[in-house]
């Protein structure tokens, strides 16, 4: 069966995982990124992320702006996008344990 859904996220600028990277010019981390997916996919599916099949990181998002997310699961697939504005800032498709 599969699911669509969308949320918004905003990594505020005092995120524990902003300093160092990268002094005077703090980029929110792609790790990040896909701690957010996986950390929801489990809240929504019980699941957790088995393997990466294709992660690209296209634009980089600053810390306190908003980032909104779509992920389309079906069956043991999701994929997902990440935008800011008009930009592409991640997407990709990763294979769900069972």
């Amino acid at each position: 069966m599969k699911q669509h859904w969308s949320c918004i996220w905003t990594v505020p600028a005092t995120h524990p995982a902003l300093p160092g990277h990268f002094p005077g010019r703090p980029l929110v981390p792609g790790v990040l990124l896909l701690e957010v997916l996986a950390a929801t996919l489990e809240a929504r599916l019980g699941s957790h992320i088995a393997c990466l099949n294709e992660v690209k990181f296209l634009h980089p998002l600053q810390p306190d702006e908003t980032a909104e997310w779509h992920v389309e699961v079906d069956g043991r697939q999701a994929c997902f996008e990440v935008t800011q504005a008009a930009a592409q800032i991640a997407r990709g498709r990763v294979e769900l344990a069972r």
